[in-house]
């Protein structure tokens, strides 16, 4: 196995125990040696998403072999590859998507999710980029089939997936609509392009429907989950495909009417990363590669960084996740 001189441990966040915050601990580890298809890096940063939060909490399903720690996706240098990985070389920077672990100084990367870092691109914004936009690119487009000339309802508008939506919209001529809950957040959604709605002062699926002159959206990517389900089916158009890929708001819709679906003719689906296939996942990571490199390349749709934390402070931007007030990204920085 090819590989760089390798110290025999190295520092990580674990969730000591299911809770807030608190519970994420620096503490030292072995450095993790790859599978024959994997890689070896030697994390400089890793992104910070809510199935991170999630998990801390004790309820996000774990897949059989995922590591205990979190970290969902990183950027950093290769320093040991496995025997029967090809196309990546020692001392190369890429970013991937994990499974688990991104949280610590070295990490395990199965190669078929990882990518090479645009060349025009600090780490930090590319260990932005791999769950967010591969979660976009998986079921704006690829599950729910957006297109030119369509419209899509993002609700979360200005996370870190919300962003990466709206930038990926305006990119491929889609408009788009978005949620958020105050003033500054709307701005930042109608500086990205799309109309921006504040769910505390406007019904949602009242301002499509004066947008789209009661036409409805084409598609709606939604993170809240149960309470949103009756408005978003009132918010799509004939035909149209609602994708959950979040719970935030709680996973049960009561007193739905199944009606209003059957009369949309409307196809709700969801999903979630961390339980795909490994060839599911690089196929997504094949896809993005083609479809949104050569975009970051030439520099447009570049992550939004909201806030950069050192490795050891992994609670505090957790704690800055969970107040919810970040627009686009953030980030935690591993000293090299």
């Amino acid at each position: 196995m090819p590989a760089r001189n390798l110290p025999s441990s190295m520092l990580e966040i674990a969730i000591t125990q299911p809770g807030g915050p608190e519970v994420l601990l620096p503490r030292r580890a072995s450095v993790p040696s790859p599978a024959s298809d994997e890689l070896l890096v030697k994390v400089l940063a890793a992104g910070v998403n809510r199935p991170d939060v999630i998990q801390r909490r004790g309820f996000y399903p774990m897949p059989t072999g995922a590591s205990p720690i979190p970290g969902l996706e990183i950027a950093g240098e290769v320093v040991a590859l496995g025997r029967q990985v090809r196309g990546f070389s020692l001392g190369e920077t890429v970013c991937g998507l994990t499974n688990g672990g991104g949280y610590a100084e070295y990490c395990v990367l199965p190669a078929r999710q990882a990518l090479p870092c645009p060349a025009n691109l600090d780490v930090v914004r590319a260990a932005a980029i791999p769950e967010t936009f591969f979660t976009v690119w998986a079921n704006l487009f690829m599950m729910g089939r957006a297109v030119t000339g369509e419209t899509a309802l993002i609700h979360g508008g200005g996370s870190g997936i919300g962003t990466a939506a709206l930038m990926l919209c305006r990119e491929f001529g889609i408009r788009a609509l978005a949620t958020a809950g105050s003033k500054v957040k709307c701005d930042a959604i109608s500086g990205l392009g799309a109309c921006a709605i504040n769910y505390r002062e406007e019904d949602f699926s009242a301002v499509v429907a004066r947008e789209t002159g009661g036409r409805g959206v084409d598609v709606i990517l939604d993170m809240v989950g149960g309470p949103y389900l009756s408005r978003n089916i009132a918010a799509l158009a004939k035909d149209g495909r609602l994708i959950v890929i979040g719970l935030l708001g709680g996973n049960v819709a009561s007193q739905f009417d199944l009606q209003n679906l059957m009369l949309k003719r409307a196809q709700i689906t969801g999903s979630t990363m961390r339980a795909r296939t490994p060839d599911e996942k690089a196929q997504i990571a094949a896809a993005v590669h083609e479809a949104i490199w050569p975009v970051i390349g030439a520099g447009r749709c570049l992550p939004i960084i909201d806030s950069v934390f050192p490795l050891a402070s992994a609670a505090a931007a957790h704690s800055a996740m969970e107040r919810g007030e970040h627009i686009g990204k953030i980030v935690l920085r591993v000293p090299g």
